[in-house]
């Protein structure tokens, strides 16, 4: 279920929740109106009540049968009261304890016409009138304390019933607030690592994650733009790797031309010698040949191996024989340009884990980028060390060329960034960067104009199947 819907679902339920306290409460004051209402007409009828019995009262002591009479018209009055207000007692106190007042009043009232038709001074009759009055008037009070008790009843229950909802409608709007910003704040985490990882260069999946809302669609987007980067890059490196092949194939062509230069040499010879040659000398001559071919075969292998896609295939290297490899391809290079070369490779450096091609790419990078900056003459410096907390092995690239001016490095490895001009693409270091950081190194530069520049890299040193498990 999206969030939206579970939002408006939650809000749903609680408004409705919402809705059926108020109609609860709604019917909780109907009820205590009506009581109080009736409570009203109970203290009008008490009064009454009373009257009449004080009316009686004064019959029994002065024989004042006036009294009678006005105990009549009472008795009619209330009557008429109970008539005319039944719609409004009814409910409050039920048909049966209405019944039950009418009753009593109408015996009451029976009493008193008994009484006004008798003789004066029967005790039998008096009697019966003062229980009759006596009942109605305990029925009338008791029943209105009741109705009292039932309303104070129902306003605390009413009480404790809103005070209940309003906790339990607080609780739940924490509760789905807290369940909907946990689940959006998870993806968000989630993201955050993703694009940080893809800044870096790693482009990684958000795995185990499903989810069919809202958060689901980004991160399935992201995962989509994350694959689709990695296919990007892999296709960037293969375009820098043809880019760095026009840089070498000068160097390799001259190359190339001293053993083919030696095969021709030797064939003619062959051909012009081969009637005074013994057969250990002409297999000797061909043993030449071969050994010619042998070395044009590795220079073009080398090139090849280069130039042509490869997947990422990290195992544990040597980085010495990383570097020496590499050497073969720009040797010519930088002997064309008249470089000289320093190597000072330690001995006995812990392995690493990383894709021979791709590392060779950053350093074909680096050494083509340090001849391109030095004149005739000048030297440049490759050297190979343990880390200083000796968990990683540093290669350093360093030249004595024009340096890089303080305001370009801080974008030194931006993509499509270049202090070539026109004749740089800003993919090279751009692409070493990515390169590195997918390995789980750093790559730091330090350049001074008119001085050199260096590059250092670190890479983790191989440590077993953990760290194979984690690049792979």
């Amino acid at each position: 279920m999206k969030i939206e819907n579970k939002l408006i679902l939650s809000n749903v339920m609680n408004g409705a929740f919402i809705i059926l306290i108020g109609f609860f409460a709604i019917q909780n004051m109907n009820l205590v109106l009506t009581k109080l209402r009736f409570v009203e007409i109970a203290d009008d009828l008490n009064a009454s009540f009373l009257e009449m019995r004080i009316a009686e009262k004064n019959y029994f002591l002065y024989r004042d049968r006036k009294a009678l009479a006005d105990i009549r018209e009472k008795i009619e009055l209330a009557q008429k009261t109970i008539d005319d207000e039944r719609p409004n007692i009814v409910p409050a106190i039920g048909e049966t304890d209405f019944r039950k007042l009418e009753s009593s009043l109408k015996v009451y009232a029976g009493h008193v016409t008994l009484l006004r038709g008798s003789r004066p001074g029967d005790p039998d009759r008096e009697t019966e009138l003062r229980a009759a009055g006596k009942r109605l008037k305990e029925f009338s009070d008791s029943i209105t304390r009741l109705e009292r008790q039932r309303v104070n009843a129902i306003i605390l229950n009413s009480k404790r019933i809103l005070i209940f909802s309003f906790w339990a409608i607080l609780a739940s709007a924490l509760l789905m607030g807290h369940f909907i910003s946990q689940k959006i704040l998870r993806s968000l985490r989630e993201i955050e690592k993703l694009t940080r990882s893809i800044a870096e260069g790693n482009f990684n999946k958000i795995e185990g994650f499903q989810s069919k809302d809202e958060l689901g669609s980004v991160i399935t987007a992201i995962n989509s733009m994350s694959e689709e980067l990695s296919h990007r890059e892999e296709e960037l490196i293969q375009a820098k790797k043809l880019a760095s092949l026009g840089v070498l194939t000068a160097g390799v062509a001259h190359e190339l031309t001293n053993p083919l230069n030696n095969i021709s040499m030797i064939a003619q010879t062959y051909a012009d010698l081969y009637d005074r040659l013994t057969g250990e000398q002409r297999v000797e001559f061909m043993g030449k040949v071969e050994t010619e071919t042998v070395r044009i075969q590795k220079i073009v292998k080398n090139l090849l191996d280069f130039s042509k896609p490869q997947d990422a295939n990290p195992r544990e290297a040597d980085i010495n024989t990383v570097i020496q490899k590499t050497l073969t391809l720009v040797q010519n290079m930088i002997d064309v340009s008249n470089i000289g070369t320093t190597l000072r490779l330690a001995e006995g450096l812990p392995p690493v884990f990383v894709d021979e091609h791709q590392m060779q790419q950053v350093f074909v990078n680096l050494i083509t980028n340090a001849v391109q900056a030095m004149a005739t003459g000048e030297k440049l410096y490759i050297g190979t060390r343990t880390g200083k907390q000796g968990a990683t092995v540093e290669v350093t690239v360093m030249d004595t060329g024009k340096g890089i001016p303080p305001e370009f490095l801080p974008h030194i490895f931006d993509p499509f960034f270049s202090t070539k001009g026109e004749g740089g693409t800003g993919l090279g270091l751009s692409v070493s960067y990515g390169i590195i950081k997918n390995h789980r190194g750093e790559i730091r530069v330090e350049s001074k104009v008119g001085v050199g520049t260096t590059f250092t890299i670190e890479l983790p040193i191989w440590k077993g199947a953990g760290i194979h498990n984690e690049q792979a």
